[in-house]
């Protein structure tokens, strides 16, 4: 269904927290995607107590691997990671189509206490050099596809539009933010929480001449990128940029109000919310499928107190096992 914002605060219902709304402006020959995150992310992050900026960070790349995630047009997954030298080394997220979301992060204990008592608590900060990666994982029987770009001072939005311009061309504007709200249940106590939002912006006109980039050339001597940017795209960028970081987590804001904040003048259409869930693809039965792959000495060494334990590292779920079986087998 497509639906025409006219009214956003009229009687259509509003996607609400958790669910993509794809959208388009028609008048700017752009489509997107927007997404507003509640109990998906609160549910992730608060089964692994990370500190602040840690949360916030891997916040980001929840929102940024569900709005790439949902427009996978297949059955597979998509893996958002990054691998750096900063205090937070590394992060990942992945969405197994059409709505299944996990992530998790590691991080130097002693590098971030010393990053947030020199205050340098800004995302590229504490990501410092490395690589973003975007994979699609196709199934057993297709090849992966994986999209790197560098991260030496970028934000994971400016990495990811680099991204689409180096791996698909096409000129791209995304906005990521996370938020942490303290406030009080029914119940009238304390309460902790988690949200994250993001909106990609991407420039698809008619005529593909008009998505050519600046930064974008064939080489020394190549004067081709030496242009005026499209107006038109110019434009959107700078409506895009309005979005404020309290506006895409805001829950009493929501994903419509915002697009016809910015777009209304154009004309803004938005398509079938796609809802997302925090669930983890761990399972006893695979746990137990990697064990029975290993050998005698390699099942040895994983006992401990008489049994092996497997900890998912993505929900945090724990898995006991008889050596037994294993041993038996090998």
């Amino acid at each position: 269904m497509t639906v025409e914002i006219n009214n956003p605060g009229g009687a259509a219902p509003l996607a609400g927290d958790d669910r993509v709304v794809p959208f388009q402006v028609e008048g700017l020959d752009v489509r997107g995607r927007a997404v507003t995150l509640g109990p998906l992310t609160n549910g992730i992050l608060s089964r692994h107590n990370y500190p602040a900026p840690v949360a916030r960070l891997l916040s980001e790349t929840i929102a940024l691997t569900v709005l790439l995630g949902t427009s996978l047009k297949f059955e597979g997954k998509l893996i958002v990671q990054t691998q750096t030298d900063g205090p937070v080394n590394f992060l990942v997220a992945d969405f197994t189509a059409p709505e299944a979301v996990r992530a998790y992060a590691r991080f130097d204990e002693d590098a971030l206490a010393a990053a947030v008592k020199a205050g340098e608590t800004e995302p590229h900060q504490l990501l410092g050099k490395g690589v973003l990666a975007f994979t699609i994982d196709q199934g057993a029987h297709m090849q992966r596809y994986q999209g790197i770009v560098a991260l030496d001072g970028e934000t994971l939005e400016e990495a990811a539009a680099a991204y689409f311009r180096q791996s698909e061309q096409i000129p791209t504007k995304v906005r990521l933010a996370s938020a942490e709200l303290f406030d009080r249940d029914e119940d009238g106590k304390p309460r902790h929480s988690y949200r994250a939002g993001g909106l990609v912006v991407q420039f698809l006109p008619e005529a593909p001449e008009r998505m050519r980039h600046k930064d974008l050339h064939g080489g020394d001597g190549d004067t081709s990128h030496d242009f005026e940017e499209d107006d038109t795209w110019s434009e959107a960028q700078m409506l895009a940029s309005t979005a404020g970081l309290e506006e895409l987590t805001d829950p009493d804001v929501g994903v419509e109000r915002l697009l016809f904040r910015l777009f209304h003048e154009r004309g803004v259409r938005v398509y079938d919310a796609q809802p997302v869930y925090d669930r983890c693809s761990c399972s006893e039965d695979k746990i137990r499928g990697v064990l029975s792959g290993f050998s005698a000495e390699e099942i040895a060494s994983t006992i401990e107190d008489g049994e092996i334990q497997v900890t998912c590292e993505f929900c945090s779920s724990r898995y006991r096992f008889k050596p037994e079986e294993f041993i038996v087998a090998n």
